[in-house]
C-alpha cells in the first residue's frame, strides 16, 4: 500500500489522441494529471496509418459524409450524433493543423491530398503519407510537454475507479515501477484508454489495448453498449517477423486488389464495390476464402502501380514489409483479418458524459452511436477529436459547480502475497484470447457463443480468486479486464439474434426488422 495521494481538477486515464487533446484544452481551466500505463506516446493513435475523414473539399458535403457513415453503420448509427460530429469535423481539422499536424497536400495547388477508403463516396481522408496517427500524436505531445498545468505519470496503470453514490471521485492507480497502488483524486475523470483488441489473439492493436476503461466503467456502474460490434480489419500483415502491423485500407483506395491463395481476384464475387466494400464485408469474404482453401493468408497486390509512387505514398508500409523480406513493388503482401476497432464501449452522449456523475469517456473507449454496427474507415480519429473538444467544454463547465472532493481511502485488500504461479496468469491470457478468436470472431454461432460463455465464466472465478489473494500486478490487472470485456462481448452477442454490421451469426444470417442498441449496466463501489 502506498501513502501517495495526488489531486487535480481533471484526471485523464490514457494518452492517445483523445486523451492528449482533452488535456491540452482542459489545462486552460484547471490542473490535469495524465496516467498512462506505458509511455506517453504508446497508444492506438500512433499506429493509425490511413488518416482522418472530414469534409474539406468543395466536391464533398456534410450530407454525403453522413449518408456514408449511416449506410456503413448498418442501421445502428444515431443520426443526430452523426450530424453533430461530421459538422464539427472541419473545425477540428483546422485545430490539428494549428497544433502542428502537416497533412499531405498536392504540390501543384497546395490543397489537401485526400484519400479514398472503403465505404466513402468521395475522397475525404486527410493523411500524412501513411503515418498520420504518429504525426498527430507527436504534434500533440510537443505541446503537452510544455504545458505547466499538465503532469504526466508514465508507467502508471489504472486499477479501479472510486465511486460513491453514482459519482466518481478519482481512481486507484498502480505505479508499475514501485508496484504500489496510489490514490488519484479529481473533480472529473476521463477514460481515454482506447479499445480492447487484445481480447483477441490476432489484432492490429498495441499491447496496451486491453479494454481497461470499459471494464472499470462497467464495474463502477456506467452503462456499456454494443460491445458485440467488433470490427475486424481485413488486412493485417501475416509474417512471423512482424506482429500486429496493419496494411492500411488506403492501399485498396489506390487500387490494390485482394487475391485468393491461388492468385485469383475474389472480392467482385462478394460485393459490387469489390475491395472498397465496407470492412465487415471484406473481412468476412477473406475469412470465407481462407476456410474454403485451408490457407493461412490471402494476398494484397499493388505491384501494378509505379514503384516510386508506392514508396512515396506508403513509405512506412514499404519499409516495414521490406524489413520482413517483402518488396511490395514486385510481390503481393500476405494478409489476414484481425480484431481492429470496437464500435461499442462506454455509453456516452456527444460530449463524452457517462451516466456516472463526473465520469467521461472519449475515443475508442466510448460508444456514442456514431459508428453504429460498423465503423466507416477513418471516422475514428474524427470522433476522437470532436469528443475530446466537446468533453473539455462540458467538463470545464461542470468544474464551476462541482461539489467538494472526498478523500479516497487507502487501497486495502488485506494480506496479499506475491503471485507464486505467474505461468497460470500467462496461460489464462492465452486461453481467453484463443477462445474469443475461435468462438467469437468474424463468424459466430449460438453453439460457439455458449461454449465461449461457459469457458470464460470458469476463468472469471479463478481470476477473481487471484485478485483477492495476490498482490496486484500489471498482468493481473489486464487479465481481469480482458476477461470481463470478453464476458460482456459474449453476452451482448447472444442478445443480438440477427446479423448486422460487424456481428455475423450463422444461426441468424438476416437482419431483424428493427435495429436496437444492446446495453448493460452493473455497479460496484470502490475496490469491489
Amino acid at each position: 500500500m502506498s501513502d501517495k495521494v495526488y489531486s487535480s481538477d481533471f484526471l485523464v486515464i490514457g494518452s492517445g489522441l483523445s486523451g492528449q487533446l482533452f488535456s491540452l484544452k482542459a489545462s486552460k481551466h484547471g490542473t490535469v494529471n495524465i496516467v498512462t500505463k506505458g509511455r506517453l506516446t504508446e497508444s492506438a493513435t500512433i499506429k493509425a496509418q490511413g488518416g482522418i475523414a472530414a469534409v474539406v473539399s468543395a466536391e464533398d458535403s456534410i450530407e454525403l459524409h453522413a449518408e456514408d457513415t449511416i449506410r456503413v453503420g448498418a442501421g445502428l448509427c444515431h443520426s443526430d450524433v452523426v450530424d453533430q460530429i461530421i459538422q464539427a469535423g472541419p473545425a477540428r481539422i483546422q485545430e490539428l493543423v494549428e497544433l502542428g499536424v502537416d497533412f499531405s497536400d498536392k504540390e501543384s495547388t497546395g490543397e489537401f491530398e485526400l484519400g479514398l477508403e472503403g465505404g466513402h463516396s468521395k475522397r475525404r481522408v486527410l493523411h500524412v503519407k501513411d503515418h498520420t496517427g504518429e504525426d498527430i500524436e507527436l504534434a500533440l505531445t510537443k505541446r503537452l510537454e510544455r504545458d505547466k498545468n499538465i503532469t504526466v505519470h508514465e508507467n502508471h496503470m489504472a486499477v479501479n475507479l472510486f465511486v460513491r453514490n453514482n459519482r466518481v471521485y478519482g481512481a486507484y492507480i498502480l505505479d508499475e515501477n514501485t508496484t504500489e497502488i496510489e490514490r488519484f483524486m479529481a473533480n472529473t475523470v476521463v477514460l481515454a484508454t482506447g479499445g480492447a483488441g487484445r481480447v483477441f489473439l490476432y489484432t492490429s492493436n498495441p499491447d496496451v489495448a486491453t479494454g481497461d476503461g470499459i471494464a472499470m466503467a462497467y464495474r463502477a456502474g456506467a452503462t456499456v453498449m454494443n460491445l458485440e460490434m467488433v470490427q475486424f480489419h481485413p488486412t493485417l500483415l501475416f509474417h512471423h517477423k512482424t506482429r500486429s502491423f496493419l496494411i492500411s485500407e488506403a492501399l485498396r483506395g489506390e487500387g490494390a486488389q485482394l487475391l485468393s491463395p491461388d492468385g485469383q481476384r475474389f472480392m467482385p464475387n462478394y460485393h459490387e464495390k469489390a475491395e472498397l466494400a465496407p470492412r465487415d464485408v471484406v473481412a468476412r469474404a477473406i475469412d470465407t476464402e481462407l476456410k474454403k482453401t485451408g490457407a493461412d493468408n490471402v494476398w494484397l497486390d499493388i505491384t501494378f502501380k509505379d514503384p516510386e509512387y508506392i514508396k512515396d505514398r506508403f513509405p512506412h508500409i514499404y519499409e516495414t514489409c521490406l524489413e520482413a523480406g517483402i518488396d511490395i513493388t514486385t510481390f503481393p503482401i500476405p494478409v489476414v483479418p484481425a480484431a481492429h476497432y470496437m464500435m461499442g464501449g462506454v455509453k456516452t452522449d456527444v460530449n463524452g458524459r457517462t451516466d456516472v456523475q463526473g465520469l467521461y469517456a472519449i475515443g475508442e473507449t466510448t460508444c456514442t452511436g456514431f459508428h453504429g454496427a460498423n465503423r466507416l474507415a477513418s471516422n475514428s480519429l474524427l470522433e476522437a477529436s470532436v469528443l475530446a473538444h466537446n468533453a473539455s467544454v462540458a467538463a470545464a463547465e461542470d468544474l464551476k459547480t462541482e461539489t467538494p472532493l472526498i478523500e479516497i481511502p487507502p487501497w486495502d485488500l488485506g494480506e496479499a502475497t506475491d503471485p507464486d504461479e505467474l505461468i497460470v496468469i500467462a496461460h489464462l491470457w492465452d486461453e481467453i484470447r484463443r477462445i474469443m478468436t475461435n468462438y467469437v470472431g468474424i463468424a459466430r454461432t449460438n453453439k460457439r457463443l455458449i461454449r465461449a460463455r461457459n469457458r470464460i465464466g470458469f476463468f472469471q472465478k479463478e481470476i477473481s480468486q487471484f485478485y483477492w489473494d495476490f498482490k496486484i500486478t500489471p498482468d493481473l490487472v489486464e487479465l481481469r479486464n480482458i476477461a470481463l470485456v470478453a464476458e460482456l462481448i459474449i453476452k451482448m452477442a447472444r442478445m443480438r439474434r440477427e446479423s448486422r454490421g460487424a456481428h455475423y451469426n450463422l444461426d441468424y444470417p438476416e437482419k431483424s426488422v428493427d435495429a436496437v442498441d444492446t446495453i448493460m449496466r452493473k455497479g460496484y463501489a470502490s475496490v469491489d
